[in-house]
């Protein structure tokens, strides 16, 4: 049985999804997010979204919200069996989520109710997760409250940063879905399960004040933040009178009895920088304005007294 398909997304994550959805022809319409400025330039650009769906062909809606009733009456022309939403950028009013036959589905990047929030991935390295996955829910008009139809599971790495996992997690995102829509296509409905109402968390929005790094806490923390924050917004410190982007670090076990922050050691195996708990040793940094490299490299350029 094929299906009408609405598409909804926006970043590079929902790209894979949105091709899992177009692999049959079923997308009847794709919608994301308006144009916004974006670089130095401030030039108005397209979402990846809709990058990938004019690529393929596929109608493009882009309305500010569903609150005018001509963009909710566009919407329910398109008869659509399902709408399938990645990070679509929006939350949904229950005149939306009613529209399409089988309701909505989400592509939701943790393994729910843990995470619940605009960045699950993040959190998940920042917390020193072990574990993490996609789950595939059925929408309801709470922030992503609703059942969970199926979900696939991935081990955090010990250096994987938010950059590897979010790319890993987009694609598992994708064979989700696919495992979904072909339960879907041969008519089975899918057994919906309730969230638990224990271990719910909720992945607060990235905000770029959080990069600085506060040598106070344990090396352990910090360095789940640096991965978490590559490649962005990116850790930092103050370094020599000038800010300091750390890309890779690794955690000592030393305790050097020095008042964190204080510069332990610097050479060509990195920088030493005491902790609340241990030291973290800094092995990729960047100068502003300059490339990513080694804290070797760096220190040929800016040696530390050591």
């Amino acid at each position: 049985m094929a299906l009408r398909i609405v598409f909804a997304g926006t970043p590079e994550f929902a790209v894979p999804a949105l091709r899992t959805c177009a692999a049959r022809g079923e997308v009847v319409a794709v919608y994301t997010q308006p144009d916004r400025p974006a670089g130095r330039g401030r030039q108005l650009q397209m979402s990846p979204v809709k990058q990938a769906a004019l690529d393929m062909g596929l109608p493009v809606h882009q309305p500010l919200n569903f609150k005018n009733e001509d963009d909710l009456a566009v919407l329910r022309g398109h008869e659509a069996d399902l709408m399938v939403v990645v990070a679509y950028g929006l939350i949904l009013p229950q005149s939306v989520l009613d529209a399409p036959r089988l309701g909505c589905w989400n592509v939701h990047a943790s393994l729910l109710p843990r995470w619940r929030g605009a960045a699950p991935i993040q959190r998940a390295i920042e917390a020193g997760d072990a574990v993490t996955g996609v789950c595939l829910m059925q929408m309801e008009k709470g922030l992503d409250t609703g059942p969970v139809l199926l979900q696939l599971k991935t081990p955090i790495g010990a250096k994987d940063t938010g950059g590897s996992l979010h790319d890993r997690l987009s694609q598992l995102g994708a064979e989700v879905l696919r495992d979904g829509l072909t339960l879907a296509r041969a008519g089975m409905t899918l057994q919906a399960e309730a969230q638990p109402a224990e271990g719910v968390t909720y992945a607060r929005k990235i905000e770029k004040s959080e990069a600085k790094l506060d040598w106070s806490l344990p090396a352990k923390n910090l360095a789940d933040r640096i991965r978490a924050f590559n490649p962005w917004p990116v850790a930092e410190t103050g370094m020599q009178g000038e800010r300091l982007r750390v890309y890779q670090a690794e955690v000592l076990t030393v305790d050097s009895g020095k008042p964190p922050g204080t510069v332990l050691a610097a050479g060509k195996a990195g920088i030493d920088i005491a902790c609340g708990q241990g030291a973290l040793r800094l092995l990729a940094v960047q100068r502003d304005g300059g490339r990513v490299q080694s804290a070797a490299e760096y220190l040929n350029a800016r040696p530390l007294p050591f």
